[in-house]
């Protein structure tokens, strides 16, 4: 079982459409217990019950994370899943990739499936 997210444009302003937003991207949920620990597990697995509606509200939250996680290495390796379907070293990667989507779409909205 995975988290999938998916990113929806802001709509044009003069003929209504929505852009076509970035593509989604998805992670196994074997890392919830590394998200926990970086303090954005209900941000980034359950963003709408926790105010999460537009990527720039994720911004400063990953950038925490990501550097909590590059300074303490083994504080959240102790989570990797014993057969390797997550670990520290996917993890890091694909927070890093979310954090680039938000930058780059902020006033995309965010849909999680779980």
């Amino acid at each position: 079982m995975s988290l999938s997210l998916y990113f929806i444009s802001e709509r044009c302003p003069t003929c209504g459409r929505y852009d076509e937003g970035p593509e989604g991207i998805n992670i196994t949920h074997n890392l919830i217990g590394m998200a926990e620990e970086a303090g954005i597990y209900g941000m980034v697995w359950r963003p709408k019950e926790n105010g999460i509606v537009h990527l720039r509200q994720l911004i400063d939250p990953l950038v925490s994370a990501i550097a909590q996680m590059e300074e303490d290495p083994d504080r959240f390796k102790k989570y990797d899943d014993p057969n390797d379907w997550g670990t520290y070293e996917q993890f890091l990667p694909w927070l890093k990739k979310l954090l680039r989507i938000c930058e780059n779409n902020p006033n995309a909205e965010i849909e999680a499936c779980r």
